[in-house]
């Protein structure tokens, strides 16, 4: 049975010295893990903080933490996959890395929150473009695609899941104020409903400004292919490590078949 180990930092944003990513990474390689996630706004401060820091603090914010996590990779044989705040020409931009041992491979977010109160689009320079594919890679024959968050919102990108008949999505994420349930409710839809493992791994802490204080809860979570929770760790510094099976995946698929529903549809117009 083909099996494959995950593990997620649940985390509040590092600071520059921070030797807490040795620890866990030693224990994850330890428990037999080959990929770990780390949340969104925790290698970087919140974007809100970033308005009121230099640029060049955060270029050396995520230089520092870019080079540790290559190291961890390296020592511990592990695929991270982390969110970071990326400066460059004179602008800030919002990417999720892929490091191994090699090399490091980076995404830009496609669709970031525009709303008044939360306003990445305005702040970061990710370009409004046509949607492309987003993050996908092959480990260990598990498929495995990354989206950020906010992306889980839009369905071209569980039409991707779909289409390449992804086994596994990964979703670093920075969940705030009350909305537990919602997510909680959407991952597991969205997981049942396109037969996948959905890994959720939020961060933890708070920022407050004048308006409001912003409360990260975690929820770190896995939900399997039929929409349940397999493991979840709730609003404090943790670390979760499960495993996740291919047989899952193909089980689901074979007996729910939604997607050969749509596949015999989409030949009937193509005949047609």
């Amino acid at each position: 049975m083909k099996q494959l180990t995950v593990a997620a930092l649940q985390l509040s944003t590092l600071g520059m010295q921070d030797n807490r990513l040795d620890f866990y990474f030693k224990n994850a390689q330890k428990r037999g893990a080959s990929i770990v996630v780390i949340g969104d706004y925790v290698l970087n401060h919140f974007f809100r903080e970033l308005e009121q820091m230099p640029p060049l603090m955060v270029e050396e914010q995520t230089a520092k933490h870019l080079e540790l996590l290559q190291k961890m990779s390296k020592i511990y044989n592990v695929i991270t996959i982390a969110p970071f705040v990326v400066f460059k020409n004179n602008q800030f931009y919002k990417t999720i890395a892929r490091i191994t041992a090699e090399k490091t491979i980076y995404q830009d977010q496609q669709i970031l929150l525009p709303y008044e109160h939360w306003n990445e689009q305005e702040f970061f320079a990710n370009k409004i473009t046509k949607l492309k594919q987003p993050m996908i890679f092959t480990h260990n024959g598990f498929k495995i695609m990354v989206i950020s968050g906010y992306e889980l919102h839009f369905s071209y990108f569980w039409d991707t899941v779909r289409e390449k008949q992804i086994d596994l999505v990964i979703l670093p994420t920075a969940s705030t104020f009350e909305s537990h349930n919602r997510w909680r409710e959407i991952i597991k839809t969205q997981a049942f409903l396109n037969g996948c493992y959905i890994l959720r791994v939020n961060r933890i802490g708070e920022y407050a400004d004048k308006d409001m204080k912003w409360r990260f809860y975690g929820d770190t979570m896995l939900v399997n292919p039929n929409g349940e929770v397999e493991m979840m760790v709730e609003d404090k510094e943790s670390m979760l490590v499960e495993d996740i099976y291919k047989d899952e995946v193909k089980m689901h698929r074979k007996i729910w078949q939604f997607e050969k529903a749509i596949n015999v549809r989409k030949k009937q117009n193509k005949d047609n």
